[in-house]
């Protein structure tokens, strides 16, 4: 079901809209209405709506106006625009704010509800478009590779997930449905370079690289920053017989057809197509060992003793607990904590190995720690736990108690310093409306760029510390003020409207009795009939 707001001067026709429509059997929900522009604008940021229907021609704020600023905080959300005959050609000025749909006036109850089911499925198909996974939408190779291979994933898949991840490389044909099984996975690096060190690895190269991949197994490669990252699939008696033939085919391949040197990299084998992440970190470190010599091939089984640290569980590992520390609750990084020295305990990895991650643990902390809260904090954080004292140390009990209390505080103190600039922040924003709402001109864009934040997100942190959207805030400071003008001064209403930031006197006399009850007249006689008795 998608929320829509209606926005009409006319209440005849807007209410005609909301009461002929079957607003819910054509797939949507009216949750508010507006008479003006400005209103809809509000109610665009309070209620986040997937629809705005608004006419063209509208008080204080007009159509196109109001596409503009809904733009700058609901940039995903759809607007149509009813149009009378003379202003359509007009309207079409809004197509730059990506308009959904410009209907006609006068138009009738079955015309919109057809227009509608138009624009739901407008609506439908641009959800599946996003929502639609690569495989779905048969990209290319490359497209599903790349984040495959440099990116990885952010924690361990479930078995489930590994499933689609396999479904998805059928889809790409990088994998034959029937046989995916059957495969292991390696990843090779390659860089070409000339006799001077420059690096000469094109796209063209590429093609070169897969016509020697092609003769030996299945593969599907990727050209990105200057290097060919090559995916490698085979059987485990296949790799055996040809994956030293192919590398060496293709180092030799470059020297003697193209005159340049060649540098390779070449992981571990992987069982499962999910883990190649891992497999081009291998191959990475693999290319190192090359140092400035190139023309070698490197295997990283044999530069580095088998499975000693697994790159892609200790990155992994990382990310999770910094994500942890930002955002995370007391009881999940406990439990984070608890799995991995379970991991120790049972020996899953080896104390080496835990040494080693716990030092990247420690180091992550007081990086995450410094970016969000600053020197000082981490300075008096480091009295406490030294960074010299983060290995097992004995008793492994006492070491996860050490560290379950190294990361909690650290937790703590990241969360009452977001709290805190939240704060910082609103309390900014409170008073820049405080001293600046006589400006007709402010807005949530405008102080947002001020204060270097996105509209989205200083919206949606107004709503959560004040449970009232920017513009209420500041309409509100702005009836406030003229009050007190009304009441103190002899300003004409004209003039009291124009110092709290209201161009248009028909509109600061409709939010005036909006938020007061009152006209502004009324509010200044029943004021001066009050001071006779």
């Amino acid at each position: 079901m998608y929320t829509v707001v209606i926005a009409d001067d006319e209440e005849e026709i807007r209410r005609s809209l909301i009461r002929k429509i079957d607003w819910e059997g054509i797939g949507f929900q009216v949750v508010g209405e507006a008479s003006n522009g400005e209103d809809a604008l509000e109610l665009v940021e309070k209620l986040e709506p997937d629809l705005l229907l608004t006419d063209v021609k509208m008080p204080f704020v007009t159509g196109i106006e109001l596409a503009r600023q809904v733009r700058e905080i609901r940039p995903t959300m759809q607007i149509a625009f009813l149009s009378g005959y003379d202003d359509f050609s007009y309207a079409q000025q809004a197509i730059q704010y990506n308009i959904i749909s410009y209907m006609l006036k006068p138009i009738s109850s079955e015309e919109l509800a057809k227009e509608l089911l138009v624009i739901r499925d407008k609506m439908e198909r641009k959800f599946r478009e996003f929502a639609m996974t690569e495989a779905e939408a048969d990209v290319g190779k490359s497209e599903f590779l790349t984040p495959l291979i440099l990116d990885g994933f952010q924690r361990e898949l479930s078995e489930e997930e590994k499933e689609e991840v396999v479904r998805e490389a059928v889809a790409c044909r990088i994998l034959e449905k029937g046989n995916q099984d059957i495969f292991k996975f390696t990843v090779i690096v390659t860089g070409i370079t000339d006799q001077n060190g420059n690096n000469k690895t094109t796209r063209t190269s590429l093609k070169a690289i897969d016509s020697i991949l092609g003769k030996y197994v299945r593969y599907a490669s990727i050209y990105t920053q200057g290097k060919i990252i090559s995916l490698l699939m085979a059987t485990k008696a296949g790799f055996h017989k040809y994956l030293h033939i192919l590398v060496e085919d293709i180092s030799q391949s470059v020297n003697r057809i193209m005159g340049y040197r060649c540098t390779i990299g070449v992981s571990r084998i992987a069982e499962h197509i999910s883990s190649v992440h891992g497999c081009y970190l291998e191959a990475m470190s693999a290319v190192a060992y090359s140092g400035h010599n190139g023309n070698a091939v490197h295997f990283i089984g044999d530069e580095e003793r088998m499975n000693t640290l697994n790159q892609e569980y200790l990155q992994n590992t990382i990310n999770d607990l910094e994500n942890l520390l930002r955002g995370g609750t007391e009881q999940e990084v406990a439990e984070y904590l608890n799995d991995f020295f379970g991991k120790i305990e049972d020996r899953s990895i080896t104390g080496a190995t835990a040494d080693f991650v716990l030092l990247q643990i420690a180091s992550v902390v007081f990086q995450t720690l410094y970016v969000v809260t600053g020197y000082e904090t981490v300075e008096k954080f480091q009295q406490k736990f030294p960074m010299y004292n983060m290995q097992i140390r004995g008793n492994l009990k006492q070491t996860l108690q050490y560290y379950m209390e190294f990361c909690q505080m650290a937790r703590k103190l990241i969360a009452e310093q977001r709290k805190k600039s939240s704060e910082v922040l609103c309390e900014r924003i409170l008073r820049i409306i405080n001293e600046r709402y006589m400006d007709a001109n402010l807005s949530l864009a405008e102080v947002s760029g001020e204060v270097s934040v996105s509209p989205n997100y200083l919206s949606a942190l107004m709503k959560k510390d004040t449970g009232s959207t920017f513009k209420d805030l500041l309409t509100r400071r702005r009836i406030k003020a003229a009050e007190e003008l009304l009441l103190g001064t002899a300003y004409k209403v004209r003039e009291v409207a124009e110092k709290c930031g209201y161009n248009d006197q028909h509109y600061f006399s409709y939010c005036f009795k909006k938020y007061t009850g009152q006209s502004p007249n009324q509010c200044r006689r029943i004021h001066e009939e009050n001071k006779q008795e």
